[in-house]
């Protein structure tokens, strides 16, 4: 009798183990501290400190490694189970963003006006001096492409060992007057897609034919921007391209040959355009008197659905992919709000967040 019952306690811990291995954990940004919060089943857990300037924090995983770039040139690799820091690298006195694969970290810099290769250990492998800041880095097969901001120039770097072990990447094209200041790039399958800060257009590279070409963007006027516009892979659907247009109270609504569908009024300027796992729904943060505001998009009808307004700055959102739940950072009032996305409501607010930005979830990998 005593063995059933000491048999059924280990199943039991078993499966909640299973339960927990199979959860969310949500890493938010704390953009005051230095120090990453840490939540669990929608409640505050732990803060990860000593991360450095998090004013722009970015968290990235891959398989079961945690990185994050700091403001301040740092790359931290960490432990997302354990929530412990593993080792770091000063890549330049500012960073920018960072992209991951089986053999390689590679990170944009600001200022050194460089792209620092590393071995996913952080062991330097090569630096490429730029002479600008460097936006928008992203991965295509052998490929590693970033967008030169003060070059105007789009450059692709080619890994010559073919993803075998390290890398070594070499020149391989390099896209002269592609737009004027380029400020982020996603990708869509072979499509580098940039965005530029004065020109009305954006750049499109095709990664097997290496050719080039702009869009135009159809806007009436232009407004001034107060917050830099973010691309990302978030905002291409199967049907339908969205881009946050720079300086207009506008999204831009493209097929994903880029012919033109509609331009959606929005509230505000966007920042954010971010899909739902399901691609049913777009939702758009804004910056200047609109920070506060967020808009829900149907992406199938292009119409605003919902609208929530919160009291502080909302700087970053973040859908679950295993609930029906939109997670947003209210920098001003030091929380995380739960929005119910089923039946579109404010379910709760996770308090204790220290000036939250960005939010990053991550699943262990078995």
């Amino acid at each position: 009798m005593i063995k059933k019952v000491f048999l059924s306690i280990g199943l039991i811990v078993t499966f909640c183990n299973q339960l927990n291995a199979s959860d969310e954990k949500i890493f938010v940004v704390e953009r005051e501290s230095s120090s990453l919060a840490v939540i669990v089943d929608d409640l505050p857990k732990s803060h990860m400190t000593g991360m450095h300037n998090m004013n722009h924090g970015v968290v990235k995983f891959y398989k079961n490694d945690g990185y994050l770039i700091s403001r301040d040139g740092y790359i931290v690799k960490f432990d997302p189970r354990t929530e412990k820091k593993l080792k770091e690298y000063k890549t330049s006195k500012s960073a920018i963003g960072f992209v991951i694969n089986e053999n390689y970290v590679a990170v944009a810099n600001y200022d050194d006006k460089s792209v620092d290769i590393l071995d996913r250990d952080l062991n330097p492998i090569k630096k490429f001096v730029t002479n600008s800041k460097n936006v928008g880095i992203k991965i295509y097969k052998n490929y590693l492409i970033f967008s030169e901001m003060d070059n105007d120039k789009i450059t692709v770097l080619k890994d010559e060992n073919l993803g075998k072990g390290l890398p070594k990447f070499k020149i391989y094209k390099e896209f002269e007057n592609v737009g004027v200041m380029p400020f982020d790039a996603m990708i869509k399958n072979n499509l580098y897609i940039a965005g530029f800060f004065q020109s009305k257009f954006f750049g499109v590279v095709n990664l097997d034919t290496m050719k080039y070409k702009k869009i135009d963007i159809l806007l009436e006027d232009r407004k001034p921007v107060l917050k830099v516009p973010h691309f990302g892979f978030w905002s291409i659907g199967k049907e339908k391209v969205f881009i946050p247009a720079v300086g207009d109270n506008k999204v831009l609504v493209y097929t994903p040959d880029f012919k033109f569908i509609k331009n959606i009024k929005t509230e505000g300027l966007p920042v954010f355009t971010s899909l739902s796992p399901d691609k049913k729904y777009l939702c758009v943060t804004f910056s200047g008197k609109k920070f506060p505001v967020i808009q829900i998009i149907d992406t199938k009808t292009l119409k605003i659905i919902k609208r929530f307004k919160f009291d502080g700055k909302v700087l970053h959102i973040r859908w679950s992919n295993l609930y029906p739940k939109l997670y947003v950072s209210v920098n001003d009032a030091n929380k995380v709000a739960v929005i119910n996305t089923k039946r579109w409501f404010l379910k709760r607010e996770i308090l204790q967040i220290k000036k939250p930005s960005g939010i990053f979830i991550f699943k262990e990998a078995k």
